[in-house]
C-alpha cells in the first residue's frame, strides 16, 4: 500500500509521497494511474520527497506530470512541496530543496508559501505564429519550465484547449514543446490567466510557473511594477515579486496558497 497526501496550490492538485527511503519506483504508467481522476487518486501531477544529493538542501523534489513524464519544476507544486517537506522535517519557517531547475528556498507563512524562483531565461518576444487557424503574437519565457504567453482581450471566450494544444505542439517549440498561457490585463499590475499545461494536456485551474512568466512579461511589455497580482482559474490570486536589473530579473518570488486536502493509502 502506498501512503500519500493530497494537496493543492490554487487549484493545481498533487499526490505527494515521502520517498526518502527510495522504495517507490517512478514507473510512468503507475504515476499516470495514480493521477487518473476516474481510476486513481486524481491529480495534475505526482511529487516525491527524496533525500538531497547536495549540501545545504533539506530535501530533493521530484515532479511528474499526470502523464507520468518528469518535469524540471512546478511552481504551485513547489509551494505544496514546501509545506509537505516542512511537516516531514518539523520545519516551521523556511525550507531549501533541490529541483531539476535548481535549488530553491521557500518561506512558510501558515497556509501561504513565498517561493524564491529559479532564474528566468530564454526570453523571446513578439513571435508571430499560426496556430489552430489563428494568427497569434506569442511571448516566451522559461521560468523553470517553458511558457508561451498570449495576451488576449476576451479571455472567457478563448478556446484554451484548442489553442493551447496547438501551441504546446507547435514546431516553433519543438522538440520538447511548451506550456501555453492566455492572459488578460484587468488593470496595470493585475492579470487574469488561463493555462494549458504540457504533460497534463489540458487546461488546469492554476500554473505557478505560468503565473510568473505572465507577470514578468506583463512588466516587460507594459511596464507594470512589482508586485503583479495574477488571478487564476481556480479563483485564487497569486503575487509575483521581482527586481529588474537591466535585462535580468532578480529576486523573483511567487506567493500563494498551499493547502492540505486529505491523506490516504492506495494499492495502485
Amino acid at each position: 500500500m502506498l501512503t500519500f497526501t493530497k494537496m493543492n496550490g490554487a487549484g493545481n492538485d498533487f499526490v505527494m509521497i515521502d520517498n526518502r527511503a527510495g522504495t517507490f519506483s517512478y514507473d510512468a504508467d503507475r504515476i499516470a494511474r495514480l493521477c487518473d481522476r476516474h481510476r486513481g487518486v486524481g491529480a495534475d501531477g505526482l511529487i516525491a520527497a527524496e533525500l538531497p544529493a547536495s549540501e545545504g538542501a533539506h530535501l530533493k523534489m521530484r515532479y511528474f506530470n499526470a502523464d507520468g513524464g518528469e518535469a524540471d519544476m512546478c511552481g504551485n507544486g513547489a509551494r505544496c512541496f514546501s509545506r509537505f517537506g516542512g511537516n516531514l522535517l518539523g520545519l516551521k519557517q523556511q525550507i531549501t530543496f533541490e529541483t531539476l531547475a535548481g535549488t530553491l528556498t521557500a518561506e512558510l507563512l501558515g497556509d501561504q508559501v513565498r517561493l524564491a524562483m529559479s532564474q528566468p531565461h530564454g526570453l523571446a518576444l513578439n513571435a508571430q505564429l499560426s496556430a489552430a487557424g489563428s494568427s497569434l503574437e506569442v511571448q516566451f519565457l522559461n521560468t523553470g519550465v517553458p511558457h508561451a504567453v498570449v495576451f488576449r482581450d476576451d479571455l472567457p471566450g478563448t478556446d484554451v484547449r484548442k489553442l493551447g494544444a496547438a501551441l504546446r505542439y507547435h514546431e516553433h517549440f519543438a522538440p520538447k514543446g511548451t506550456n501555453a498561457n492566455f492572459v488578460a490585463v484587468e488593470s496595470p499590475g493585475k492579470l487574469a490567466v488561463r493555462t494549458y499545461e504540457r504533460g497534463v494536456e489540458d487546461e488546469t485551474l492554476a500554473c505557478g510557473t505560468g503565473v510568473v512568466a505572465s507577470a514578468l512579461l506583463h512588466h516587460l511589455l507594459h511596464g507594470a511594477p512589482a508586485p503583479v497580482a495574477v488571478r487564476v482559474m481556480g479563483g485564487d490570486t497569486l503575487f509575483v515579486h521581482f527586481v529588474r536589473s537591466g535585462d535580468v530579473f532578480e529576486g523573483v518570488t511567487l506567493t500563494g496558497p498551499a493547502d492540505f486536502v486529505f491523506e490516504g493509502q492506495t494499492a495502485l
